[in-house]
């Protein structure tokens, strides 16, 4: 499978809701509204990068990165996620490229740290970790992690942008 990641275009924004919503089709621990909360922040103007990867001229699988904010002021801080990648392209490396390419990005434009919600076993091989001190309030601990690109990790709550509460 040749595999291509870029940037999103216009064409692909009905092909991005259709892939994150059968990716979390049957996830356990979602409310089922990530393909609305990519909508509402490309919407707001907050994505800040929006990759697909695409395998024969089909998209495949999406990440998103919007902005972040924390309690103790730190700037540059993004949330990686969604990331979907169809069921049946799953466990093939896609997400992986997903997630490097995101990383690099994001790196290469000089943020500071990105932070995500999800599996520690998955999210720690791209250096993720759960922080002391830096919270999401109502997860466990374990599964809110970060990764820093410049200067240490801040330390308070975060706050994803208000496009994260979508359901439609």
């Amino acid at each position: 499978m040749e595999l291509q990641i870029r940037t999103e275009n216009p064409g692909d924004i009905d092909a991005i809701h259709r892939v994150t919503e059968q990716a979390f089709r049957d996830a356990p621990h979602t409310d089922h509204n990530e393909q609305f909360i990519v909508a509402a922040l490309r919407r707001a103007g907050a994505l800040t990068l929006s990759l697909v990867a695409e395998a024969d001229k089909k998209v495949i699988g999406h990440v998103a990165i919007s902005p972040v904010s924390v309690s103790d002021g730190a700037r540059g801080w993004f949330g990686l996620g969604p990331i979907s990648v169809l069921p049946e392209f799953q466990q093939q490396g896609v997400g992986s490229r997903l997630m490097q390419r995101a990383l690099a990005d994001l790196e290469g434009m000089g943020a500071a740290g990105c932070v995500v919600l999800g599996d520690p076993g998955y999210y720690g091989r791209f250096g993720f970790q759960a922080v002391e001190g830096l919270i999401y309030p109502g997860v466990p601990p374990e599964y809110f992690q970060a990764r820093v690109f410049t200067g240490k990790f801040p330390q308070g709550e975060v706050a994803y942008h208000r496009a994260f509460s979508a359901q439609s």
